[in-house]
């Protein structure tokens, strides 16, 4: 009697959990699985946070014309080499936090937003060849800009809005994407239009890797996925993943690998009695749950971002992205490495793969028995094949390294990127791939801080100050308010041109660097290049904002963020921190189906064992085999 009462309960319990994976979303059953598109999620309100919807506002906008146009302001290119520039000085996260910050970053963007990627207006942003501070060659004569599609019905009459073509919600779409014809394409089974008849598993390579475009046939009914780099060229050695952007960089790369894996070691763990939809389903919540499990537990405490007490599910509470977020707040470009560096147990690659990895600008460095790849960012940008010939677990090691402060500084591998055009007449342009240089290509530059103005003047948000008042802050009265320097003045100095100092190289100049222990490092030292975090120029980044801007209130919102003091055990300033505390805060409380209102996933573990409580480190070994520390995203110092 009591093993029938117990097979009873198993059997109702089973019941609850298909029914809630398979229920109509916005039914009676509160446990309904999530929407592909994000609608839904709120009963009141279905399409808060679905795909397709128009970005929130905190700030009025800011249009010249008060409706579209683009306010005016100094050339970009102009404020990057003065501002942004970091003359090749690395200067790391003063908390320790390793490159999976930046990293886990730039997944976690990809899963919550993405603008309308259609060009608009062109909009090309200058390239001065005499500026005296411009160290790089432009074949193009400008840098390539596009404005954002108006999101329908606005910008003729009413300010100009844009339209966020993903799920705010933070529910693996990076994984899954947010259309029926992605994931058909993605899930094992016939692409025939029924998604009856797919299998439980993600589609990977027999070695577990993203498949390409050509896996499942004609690569021209394969999902769309953006290009770059190389892969203008060779544009069938594109993988394919839940969000377009995958193959962006090897660092991105691999976190779509992983959790595509991941997806598929929860579907094994599970009885085959259940279907496979079912089997999916599953594994499906799960892996949202642990994504946002880790950015709420490990991403945001790394950063030094603390959110007030969860108090569980709000349907007043609008999870959509806010333009000021996706815009502004959200760019950490200071952050990315330029550089991957990962030692290995000499013997783990051939002497023909090493060779190649050298000839793709991949620094090999034999040491006993031992091997170090210092992997330059241009090497792993829109190459999944160097990803491929390293390995997942081996690249994931070079991710334990610091990455650099989040601050005015951007690395020139984005800051300045080259990009090459085949010239008239050669006849393969797959020559012309970043990051060998080929003659026979024109080279341009593509700067994504000069981009991040231009794209938040394009979007219409407000100045510094006015976004400042926007989230609560009161305005900065001078630059020195902005960046807590001593003073805004230009030094008098030998080595400066008192006549015109921003004009002068000299202004970028570091005097000093010190360590995270205070200690002066020597410039030109390996220690130079490894351990500071501390950069002082012959000139304040203060005294250089006044020389561009000349008031506090016509400074541009992005450059101003970047440029505040950092508060006490955080990675950011006031106003980015209040802009991600804001956003993180709408995105957990808003979320009907957040891990931790979500009684669906208790009943996973309970009758399956399976738990989403993991860290990014345990899920790295269950699907690698590499041991990591227990929190990656700090730079372990042992």
């Amino acid at each position: 009697m009591r093993d029938l009462t117990r097979s009873g309960v198993f059997a109702l319990v089973i019941t609850i959990i298909v029914l809630a994976i398979t229920a109509t979303p916005g039914g009676a059953n509160t446990f309904a699985f999530r929407t592909l598109d994000g609608s839904g999620n709120n009963f009141l309100h279905p399409a808060w946070g679905r795909a397709g919807t128009v970005y929130l506002r905190v700030a009025p906008t800011n249009y010249a014309d008060g409706i579209s146009s683009m306010a005016s302001g100094p050339s970009m290119r102009y404020v990057s080499n003065r501002v942004f520039n970091d003359v090749g000085q690395n200067i790391f996260s003063e908390n320790g936090v390793t490159q999976w910050g930046w990293v886990w970053g730039q997944f976690i963007d990809h899963d919550i937003g993405l603008r309308d990627e259609r060009a608009a207006e062109r909009a090309p942003i200058g390239f001065d060849t005499a500026d005296p501070l411009e160290e790089f060659t432009n074949d193009f004569g400008s840098i390539s800009f596009s404005r954002t599609p108006a999101a329908p019905g606005t910008g003729v009459s009413t300010p100009r809005q844009q339209v966020n073509t993903l799920s705010s919600y933070i529910d693996a779409s990076t994984v899954y994407g947010v259309d029926s014809q992605r994931l058909e394409w993605l899930r094992v089974g016939p692409v025939d239009g029924d998604m009856s008849n797919n299998g439980a598993r993600l589609l990977l390579t027999a070695d577990g890797f993203l498949p390409r475009v050509g896996a499942r046939g004609d690569p021209s009914t394969t999902p769309a996925m953006d290009l770059m780099g190389p892969l203008l060229g060779t544009s069938d050695r594109a993988v394919v993943a839940g969000d377009v952007r995958a193959n962006e960089n090897i660092a991105l790369t691999s976190l779509h690998t992983l959790f595509a894996r991941e997806h598929n070691r929860i579907v094994a763990l599970l009885p085959t009695w259940l279907s496979a939809e079912e089997r999916f389903q599953i594994a499906r919540r799960i892996v949202g749950a642990e994504i946002q499990y880790i950015t709420y537990t490990q991403f945001l405490p790394a950063l030094g971002v603390r959110l007030n007490p969860y108090h569980g599910y709000d349907p007043t509470v609008n999870s959509g992205l806010s333009n000021e977020f996706a815009v502004v707040g959200y760019r950490a470009h200071s952050m990315v490495h330029g550089e991957f560096d990962t030692t290995v147990p000499a013997g783990t690659y051939t002497d023909a793969q090493l060779a190649a990895f050298a000839a793709q600008q991949v620094r090999v460095e034999p040491d006993g028995d031992q091997v170090t790849l210092e992997i330059p960012l241009a090497a792993g940008f829109g190459n999944p094949d160097l990803l491929q010939d390293l390995g997942v677990g081996p690249f994931f090691r070079s991710l334990s390294q610091r990455q650099y402060k989040n601050d005015e500084q951007i690395d020139n591998a984005l800051r300045s990127v080259l990009f090459q055009v085949p010239k008239p007449g050669i006849a393969d342009p797959t020559v012309c791939g970043v990051p060998l240089v080929n003659p026979d290509c024109f080279s341009g530059v593509s700067d994504l801080g000069a981009i991040d103005i231009a794209r938040s003047r394009d979007h219409g948000l407000p100045t510094y100050n006015d976004l400042r008042r926007a989230y609560g802050l009161a305005p900065k009265k001078s630059f020195v308010d902005v960046t807590g320097e001593a003073t805004e003045s230009f030094p008098v100095d030998p080595l400066i041109d008192a006549r015109d100092p921003i004009n002068d190289p000299h202004i970028l100049d570091f005097v000093e660097l010190r360590d995270a222990k205070g200690n002066l490092v020597t410039p030109g030292t390996p220690a130079a290049d490894e351990e500071v975090v501390i950069g002082v120029r012959r000139t304040t980044v203060a005294a250089r904002l006044k020389a561009v801007y000349g008031t506090v209130d016509r400074l541009d919102a992005f450059v101003g963020m970047v440029s505040e003091r950092h508060l006490k055990h955080t990675e950011f300033g006031e106003l980015q921190l209040a802009i991600w505390t804001k956003q993180f805060t709408a995105l957990r409380d808003g979320d009907r189906l957040f891990y931790r209102n979500d009684p669906l996933l208790r009943l996973i573990n309970h009758e399956f064992g399976i738990d989403y409580r993991l860290t990014l480190a345990e899920i790295v070994k269950l699907n690698t085999g590499v041991t990591l520390q227990r929190d990656v995203f700090t730079f372990d110092r042992h």
